[in-house]
């Protein structure tokens, strides 16, 4: 793993319940290259992303998410 680390915020459209966001964040971190994946019960539609570029690009976490049947798109990296 590289020494560099990028941050991707994610907006999920769906509306998720604290254990459907709790899951899809082990979903991610068990993704190669995530290093840290966090949202806050207050706003839970975004979820940041830390993740080492040289192993995840930021289509792959969005992919990712969608493949968990959400909506999702990179609003911010």
């Amino acid at each position: 793993m590289s020494a560099t680390m990028l941050d991707a915020l994610l907006h999920i459209d769906e509306a998720t319940t604290h254990e459907e966001r709790e899951d899809l964040r082990d979903v991610l971190l068990n993704k190669r290259g995530v290093m840290t994946a966090d949202y806050r019960d207050d706003r839970p539609h975004l979820m940041i992303v830390g993740f080492d570029p040289e192993n995840i690009n930021h289509k792959a976490l969005v992919t990712t998410v969608q493949n968990r049947g959400y909506h999702a798109e990179l609003i911010a990296m």
